[in-house]
């Protein structure tokens, strides 16, 4: 019988310095320079593209500024109220909004334009290509636009092994390459394996090898099994 790991390792910060630009430079250089009152930014690109991340590294920026920041996604539930003062507006996953979100989300365009408020949105497409309604795709087409690409592979390897590294694992060359050829190349997807693969390491109380990761996967298997 496996012990359950205590989960005492707080998760990763999302932050700009650990955030791997890749081919997404100028999307990061951009939000770097943002400032209160800017046009609204948006920014579209596949799941793992590092979407979220960029958002909550902006949030922890202006937090760190003494400045304000609201996030509003497809969880978070209505009403949505514009801040009291000037805050930034981070719309995540903007393609997930349903009918009352999409109001909600211009509503907020409109009670903030010219207020000093600043909008930062993803999607997974352009704001021409989005299914929302009209005048919610306008607004978001207004501002500056950044495609985001996923990383390629050194940027990939890179970030697993930061991410093992920083858990304290022993991530070898065998078990890292497994992973990125037999798995969708998906960093969000991978870091969430490597956490799963971090919390059986520790309750089966074995080194992270080849061997450990195809037990875990049978497992998984097993137990997903009706």
């Amino acid at each position: 019988m496996r012990q359950i790991p205590l989960a005492l390792l707080a998760p990763p910060v999302h932050n700009f310095d650990n955030f791997m630009p890749g081919a997404n430079a100028e999307a990061l250089h951009y939000l770097n320079s943002l400032t209160p009152g800017d046009p609204p930014v948006l920014l579209w690109g596949p799941t793992g593209s590092g979407k979220t991340h960029l958002l909550r590294a902006l949030a922890e920026r202006w937090q760190a500024a003494g400045l304000r920041a609201a996030w509003y996604d497809a969880t978070t539930p209505l009403p949505w109220e514009l801040p009291a003062h000037e805050s930034l507006l981070l719309l995540d996953d903007c393609q997930s909004f349903d009918a009352g979100q999409q109001h909600a989300a211009f509503a907020l365009f409109v009670a903030s334009a010219g207020q000093g408020y600043t909008v930062v949105a993803t999607a997974d497409a352009p704001a021409v290509a989005l299914e929302l309604r009209e005048d919610l795709r306008t607004r978001l087409g207004w501002g500056p636009s950044f495609q985001l690409e996923p990383l390629g592979e050194p940027e990939m390897r890179a970030a697993l092994r930061r991410e093992a590294d920083r858990r304290g694992l022993l991530l070898g060359d065998e078990v890292l390459s497994y992973l990125l050829t037999r798995f969708e190349r998906n960093l969000k997807g991978l870091m969430a394996l490597l956490e799963r693969l971090d919390d059986f390491a520790l309750s089966s109380k074995r080194a992270l090898t080849l061997p450990l990761l195809r037990q875990m996967l049978a497992d998984e298997k097993t137990e997903s099994k009706p």
